[in-house]
């Protein structure tokens, strides 16, 4: 059983940092089993320590699905406005590592978000040769046109200033002015790209699906941790 020092638990969960953690071990706020912990250099086993009476949080890592309002942006940038971190536990910023998001909506759009502080699922999830499946919901400023369907399907459409066509894509129409498009590639802002490019402008956007993930009922602002998804 891999045991680690009290403090480096303790700041590596992010409750605090290595040189407050003999006044939370004073305070008896940590303990090893029922016994009170004393030394913040004892090693001891995370499932074995418990702080304020709870088991130390997610101790194999984070991992949960966000449900992203609009309005907030993916960004730790305060010049940027509120931020999707907000809507999750304090602590979890102070982890070494902390949370992140994989990939990032832009501040109107909403839908599925994964957080984790988890690097290589990071790294896996938004690597362009894994063709992780994203799915949106998209209503537009004007009825949409079925020749939509085989150009974006067709992996000839180019972007202003991308050298590269993009990948092709699954646009369902489901209405008038709405669609859901399933992407496997990640550009910037592509959606609304992809649709402004032929004279369309997106007026609410949506995801709906991340991989294996789907959002179902989650309300907006909540979050709900989750399995490793296959992709």
């Amino acid at each position: 059983m891999i045991r680690h020092r009290i403090d480096q638990i303790l700041s590596r969960h992010g409750y605090c940092s290595r040189g407050e953690s003999r006044g939370w071990l004073k305070a008896g706020r940590v303990k090893v089993g029922d016994r009170s912990a004393l030394d913040p250099a004892e090693k001891v086993s995370v499932a074995d320590l418990r702080i304020d009476g709870e088991p130390v949080d997610h101790p194999e890592g984070i991992l949960v699905m966000l449900h992203k309002p609009a309005g907030l942006v993916c960004s730790r940038d305060e010049r940027e406005g509120p931020n999707i971190y907000s809507l999750l536990p304090e602590r979890w910023s102070r982890r070494n590592p902390p949370i992140t998001s994989v990939g990032r909506l832009d501040k109107e759009t909403t839908g599925l978000l994964l957080i984790t502080d988890q690097g290589p699922l990071v790294q896996r999830w938004t690597s362009p040769r894994h063709k992780v499946l994203k799915r949106y919901e998209v209503e537009v400023d004007q009825d949409l046109d079925p020749s939509l369907v085989p150009l974006f399907g067709s992996g000839t459409l180019r972007l202003p200033d991308d050298p590269e066509p993009c990948l092709p894509a699954e646009l369902t129409l489901t209405g008038a002015r709405s669609a859901t498009l399933d992407l496997i590639e990640g550009r910037h802002h592509q959606v609304r790209r992809m649709f402004a490019s032929q004279g369309f402008r997106v007026v609410a956007l949506h995801r709906s699906r991340f991989g294996a993930l789907e959002l179902g009922t989650l309300p907006p602002g909540e979050w709900l941790a989750v399995d490793e998804p296959a992709i």
